[in-house]
C-alpha cells in the first residue's frame, strides 16, 4: 500500500456536475463504488462544483415534455428514457422519468449545493444526494426554493445558512465565479472530477476504472 505524503489525510476531488444530468448521478453511483473498491492509502474528500446545462433556463423551469421534445424529439427521449432506466439498474438508481414533469432551473439548486459546502464536505454530499434522488427517483421540481429548503432540512443543514444560501448575493457570486472557472480550465460536458488538484477525469467512468486508476492518483499525488 502506497504511503502518501502530500495528501496525508484525504485526497481531494473536485465533481463538476448538475443535479439534473442523469449521467451525473449514475457517475457518482460508480465513483464511490470504485472508491470502495479501491485499495487507497487515504480517504477520497469529494467536493461539488457547479456546472448548469441550461444555464439560461427560466427561474421556473419549463415542462419536461417540452423541453425535451425541443432538444431529442419525442421518440428520441422516449428511447434515451429507457435506455437511462436500464444504466440506472444496473448501479441501484431507480429512475423515474413519469413523476419528473418539469425541467427545472438548477442555480438555486447549485447555489445551496455550495452555501451546504461552507458547512462541510459531508453536509455537501448529504445534500447532493438528496437532490439526485428527489429529482431523478420522486420527481420534485428542484427549481423551487421551497422545495430546495425541505431538502436542506431533510439532509440536516443548519436552517439559517440555507436561507442564506437560497436568498443572499454571495451564494449567487459564488457559483457563478466557479462555473466560469470550470469553462475556463476547459470544461465541457459532466460529469468532470479534477483529483488532486491536477489529474482530470471526464464522464462517468465505470467502477472498474476507477478502482484501477485511484491507487495510482494518489501514488502519484503523494510524490508531486
Amino acid at each position: 500500500m502506497n504511503t502518501p505524503s502530500s495528501y496525508d489525510a484525504a485526497l481531494p476531488a473536485l465533481i463538476y456536475s448538475d443535479v439534473i444530468c442523469p449521467w451525473c448521478y449514475v457517475g457518482k453511483r460508480r465513483f464511490q463504488a470504485g472508491v470502495a473498491a479501491a485499495d487507497l492509502a487515504v480517504p477520497i474528500r469529494a467536493s461539488w462544483r457547479p456546472f448548469e446545462l441550461n444555464p439560461d433556463m427560466p427561474a421556473e423551469g419549463i415542462a419536461r415534455a417540452d423541453y425535451r421534445a425541443r432538444k431529442f424529439g419525442a421518440a428520441k427521449s422516449a428511447q434515451l428514457d429507457a435506455q437511462m432506466l436500464e444504466t440506472g439498474r444496473e448501479v441501484g438508481i431507480a429512475f423515474d422519468f413519469v413523476k419528473q414533469t418539469r425541467t427545472p432551473s438548477t442555480r438555486l439548486a447549485h447555489r445551496l449545493i455550495w452555501g451546504a459546502g461552507q458547512q462541510g464536505v459531508e453536509a455537501q454530499n448529504a445534500l447532493v444526494d438528496q437532490l439526485f434522488a428527489g429529482y431523478f427517483e420522486q420527481g420534485l421540481d428542484i427549481g423551487r426554493r421551497d422545495v430546495l429548503a425541505a431538502m436542506a432540512k431533510d439532509a440536516g443543514l443548519d436552517a439559517n445558512s440555507t436561507t442564506a444560501a437560497l436568498d443572499q448575493e454571495a451564494s449567487l457570486s459564488a457559483v457563478l465565479a466557479l462555473e466560469a472557472w470550470g469553462v475556463n480550465a476547459g470544461i465541457q460536458g459532466v460529469p468532470f472530477f479534477i483529483l488532486a488538484d491536477k489529474f482530470a477525469v471526464s464522464g462517468a467512468q465505470p467502477a472498474d476504472m476507477w478502482m484501477r486508476a485511484l491507487p495510482d492518483i494518489v501514488a502519484a499525488a503523494a510524490k508531486a
